[in-house]
């Protein structure tokens, strides 16, 4: 009997990583195909997508949460957006502080580690102070291996990766 419950678990685990690994090659194919920054007030999963405001469409930023078809269209008129200060000005002209917050989240214009402002780091969903300091303590990053080994001693790697959403080099 113990070897035919072993026998189940082992063949339950062996089904649930085949559904798993096809399943994970159908996700990587979806964010392949969806526009990204190089690289997520409440912080976004580490695998949400977002869109990079200059180049994303109407339809695309009015498929993100928070986001009207009227501010699409606006996103888009405004384009292009010099840093992430630019499009946060622009959602304020039509949304409340907390609304463009989470618009953010999923729409933002990907910040220059070497040379984005403090004002555009705090812009990052779920930024605190103490990585607002971590993120400008480590310029210049010579690549993004630097900014993930540096970053990783304050946080953990999903956290990392969440934040290479919102920053490019």
């Amino acid at each position: 009997m113990r070897k035919f419950v072993i026998a189940a678990a082992l063949a339950g685990t062996a089904l649930t990583l085949s559904a798993c690994s096809g399943g994970a090659d159908e996700a990587s194919k979806t964010a392949e195909q969806t526009p990204t920054a190089d690289v997520g007030t409440a912080a976004p999963a580490a695998t949400a997508t977002v869109l990079d405001a200059n180049t994303a469409t109407a339809e695309q930023l009015a498929g993100v949460e928070g986001v009207t078809p009227e501010l699409a269209a606006a996103i888009v008129a405004g384009k292009p957006y010099a840093n992430a200060s630019a499009l946060n000005k622009k959602l304020l002209e039509k949304l409340k502080a907390d609304e463009a917050a989470k618009v953010l989240v999923g729409v933002f214009v990907p910040v220059n580690l070497n040379t984005g402002s403090e004002a555009d780091i705090k812009l990052i969903p779920g930024m605190t102070d103490k990585m607002v300091h971590e993120f400008l303590e480590y310029r210049p990053y010579a690549d993004m291996g630097v900014f993930d080994r540096e970053i990783g001693k304050y946080v953990d790697k999903a956290e990392v990766a969440r934040f290479r959403n919102y920053v490019t080099l």
